[in-house]
C-alpha cells in the first residue's frame, strides 16, 4: 500500500486560507496493477476539527474491500464557506488527474462523510459546477463525485440544523442566500450523485430529519439512493464497533452493519458501466 500526504494546493496560487492551515490529503492505495474505484473520506468535527475515528478507520474498511482510499484534511474554523468546497474540489481533481498511475477509475470515484464532513461532501455533489470554485487546479466536472456516502449527515442550515457546524461554516448572521445555498436539501437536482445515507433516531447533535429531508430532495429529482435509520445510538458512531470505540457508548452491534450494506451498495452502483 503506497501511504503518502499530499498538500492540495503545493505549487498553485494561493487560496484566501486565513490561519496558515495547509489542507492535504493521506492516500492509502492499494499495490498492484488492478484498476480499482476510490474513495474520498472527510472526517467529521463541526467544521472546528478532523475527527481520527473517521479518517483511518475508514479507509482501512473500504481498502479491504478492495478500493483505493484517501483522507482529506481540509480547512475548518476561522475559514469560512467556501474554503472547505474548494479543498475537497481540489482533492477530487488530484485523484482524477493522477488515476492512471494510481490505477483508479475515474469514473469510479466516491465520497464519505461523516457529520459535518457528510455536510462537505454533499456541498460537493450539488455545488460541484458553480462558478466560484473554478481556479487553478479545479476542472469543473472533474471535481465531480460519482456517488456519495453520508453518514449522519449535517444537511440543513434551518430548522434542523447543527447550530455549531453553521457558524463555524457561514457565520453568525449569514444571510438568507447563503443559509438557503448550504441547506443542501435545497440544492439537489437530477445531476446530484446516487447516495447511500445512515444516521440514528436518537442522534441529539445532529437531528435525523437532516437525512430525511435529503432523502426526499432525492427522491423528488429521482436521484437514486439507500437510507437506513437506526433508533438507537447517539451522535458520531463511527464503525459503531470497538475499532472506533472511545467508551462503552460507542459500540451499537445493530448500527455496525452500516458498513457491510453501504459496501453492497456501492458495489452495485460502481458496477454500472455508465456514468450517473
Amino acid at each position: 500500500m503506497k501511504n503518502q500526504k499530499i498538500k492540495l494546493w503545493e505549487g498553485l496560487a494561493p487560496k484566501h486560507i486565513v490561519d496558515g492551515y495547509e489542507p492535504y490529503i493521506n492516500s492509502y492505495i492499494l499495490s498492484g496493477d488492478k484498476t480499482r474505484g476510490a474513495v474520498l473520506i472527510c472526517p467529521g468535527g463541526g467544521y472546528t476539527h478532523k475527527s481520527e475515528r473517521e479518517a483511518e478507520p475508514i479507509a482501512m474498511q473500504f481498502t479491504a474491500r478492495g478500493y483505493h482510499a484517501f483522507v482529506l484534511y481540509y480547512s475548518v474554523a476561522p475559514n469560512k464557506h467556501p474554503q472547505p468546497l474548494l479543498d475537497v474540489s481540489r482533492a477530487m481533481c488530484i485523484i482524477r488527474e493522477n488515476a492512471e498511475q494510481w490505477n483508479i477509475d475515474k469514473d469510479k470515484v466516491a465520497i464519505c462523510g461523516f457529520s459535518a464532513g457528510a455536510h462537505l461532501a454533499a456541498s460537493l455533489g450539488v455545488h460541484y459546477n458553480k462558478p466560484y470554485l473554478k481556479t487553478e487546479g479545479i476542472v469543473l466536472g472533474e471535481n465531480r463525485p460519482d456517488t456519495m456516502i453520508l453518514s449522519y449527515p449535517v444537511i440543513t442550515m434551518k430548522e434542523f440544523r447543527h447550530n455549531g457546524s453553521r457558524e463555524n461554516l457561514i457565520g453568525k448572521s449569514p444571510s438568507d442566500i447563503l443559509i438557503n445555498e448550504m441547506s443542501l436539501e435545497t440544492q439537489v437536482s437530477e445531476n446530484t450523485p446516487p447516495t447511500f445515507l445512515w444516521h440514528t433516531v436518537e442522534d441529539m447533535s445532529v437531528p435525523v430529519e437532516n437525512s430525511l429531508m435529503f432523502a426526499c430532495s432525492l427522491q423528488k429529482n429521482k436521484v437514486p439512493f439507500e437510507l437506513h435509520i437506526y433508533p438507537k445510538g447517539p451522535h458520531g458512531l463511527s464503525l459503531a464497533n470497538e475499532e472506533t470505540n472511545t467508551d462503552s457508548m460507542n459500540i451499537y452491534p445493530h448500527v455496525s452493519g452500516w458498513i457491510d450494506l453501504c459496501m453492497e451498495w456501492l458495489d452495485g452502483i460502481l458496477s454500472k458501466k455508465s456514468k450517473f
